[in-house]
């Protein structure tokens, strides 16, 4: 048994390898469109099918993690992603480089269950949440400083998610097998879906809380070039340092812990990043376009880890955490759609406008979730797991040549 304080590192890393993918969607589009023969809305187009495969995923494999085993699914999902990543930037021919992402993003999705499924197992799930997202982040800043300087293609993104897929592999032999429903303590074990109506709402609300982080971000790029009048490079530069202000909010999570609860922190952040929302889409210089930005990459990895926390609270079976991530995964995918719609008809302030106020009536109900379900003991139910073991994710299909396109969420 490890020590009370021992991160679940196998969970850790798996947790790291499945949001690679969504993490470097933006230079994996982005290439994609330079690449290969495809235009800015295909190559987009395979980064949102990339995404729902992933989706579709956790949906269908939610409350199958236990009876599977997390070693056996952990290692079906590691094997699709090399082979599916793998698959495709090994090759130019479109429709198979179609069919790998989409494979990849299938293992993707599996691997996020499984590590979701163990963490809502742990003591603390948002202490192993927050460790997730940092190595996550960190890894995927480490490969945006490093993949252009290895040459161009779009296989060099995609050829990282493989390599990471393997070489995580190993330590999946510390993960449990199939589970065995006659040894748990507990009829909820493989029973009904517990605080059915707080786990939907909090999905439904996840899919519009990611759409709106994500419509912003899929034509940041944009407003730095078109509205605020800055310089490719001076935009780079802006997206760089908020990417190391995420790091700083991962951190900040962490050193919270659960001190203040999740409500304040997911309403309260909520709100808050909606202001930042609608001062980067309003952004006409640099201090402007800098404060909106990087403050929200500073706010955004906070909120995530409490209402991933949240969900992992809801059900120690881990369903609702992988439902409420699937969840996201598909705002996610709708996001950069979404945003260049509402640009191209309304201009980038008031886009952002809506969106900040989307963001703070859904802040609403994800903070009565948060102090419901603080009220209420859950469920013990004693799992099977011997060793137990995800922004963001947005491209910019309008430009994919901006440094929207290479920089992480």
């Amino acid at each position: 048994m490890p020590a009370p304080r021992t991160l679940p590192w196998p969970l850790v890393t798996l947790f790291t390898v499945g949001y690679l993918s969504p993490y470097l969607l933006p230079t994996t589009v982005g290439r994609l469109s330079s690449g290969l023969p495809l235009t800015a809305t295909q190559a987009g187009a395979i980064g949102s099918a990339l995404l729902l495969s992933s989706a579709t995923a956790g949906f269908l494999l939610a409350s199958r993690v236990d009876r599977i085993g997390a070693r056996t699914l952990a290692r079906a999902g590691l094997a699709l992603a090399f082979l599916g990543y793998g698959g495709a930037a090994l090759t130019g021919v479109v429709p198979a480089v179609v069919a790998g992402a989409v494979a990849g993003g299938f293992g993707s999705g599996t691997i996020t269950a499984v590590a979701a499924s163990g963490i809502a197992a742990q003591k603390d799930p948002h202490r192993v949440t927050t460790a997730g997202l940092l190595g996550v982040s960190a890894l995927a800043g480490a490969l945006y400083l490093t993949i252009p300087h290895l040459g161009p293609g779009h296989g060099l993104p995609l050829a990282a998610i493989a390599l990471t897929a393997l070489a995580v592999w190993p330590l999946t032999g510390r993960l449990s097998g199939p589970a065995a429903p006659a040894r748990t303590s507990s009829s909820v074990a493989y029973g009904r879906l517990p605080h059915l109506r707080a786990g939907l709402l909090l999905a439904a609300t996840m899919t519009c809380w990611s759409l709106a982080q994500n419509s912003l971000w899929g034509v940041s790029g944009r407003i730095g070039l078109a509205q605020a009048r800055l310089t490719e490079v001076t935009v780079g530069a802006v997206f760089a340092v908020a990417l190391g202000a995420g790091l700083l909010g991962v951190l900040g999570a962490g050193v919270l812990g659960s001190r203040l609860g999740r409500a304040l922190p997911i309403g309260a952040g909520t709100a808050l990043i909606a202001g930042c929302i609608a001062l980067s889409a309003s952004a006409r210089d640099l201090s402007s376009f800098a404060t909106g930005e990087i403050s929200w990459n500073i706010l955004y990895p906070v909120v995530l880890s409490y209402v991933l926390g949240l969900a992992a609270s809801l059900d120690p079976r881990g369903r609702w955490a992988v439902l409420v991530g699937s969840a996201s995964s598909l705002g996610t995918a709708a996001g950069p759609l979404t945003g260049s719609v509402l640009a191209s008809g309304m201009g980038f302030p008031v886009m952002g406008e809506l969106l900040a106020a989307g963001l703070l009536l859904i802040a609403v109900p994800m903070t009565a979730v948060a102090l419901r379900t603080a009220r209420r003991p859950l469920p013990v139910v004693e799992l099977p797991v011997e060793a137990p073991v995800p922004a963001q994710e947005a491209y910019d299909t309008a430009s994919p040549n901006s440094y929207a396109s290479t920089s992480a969420r």
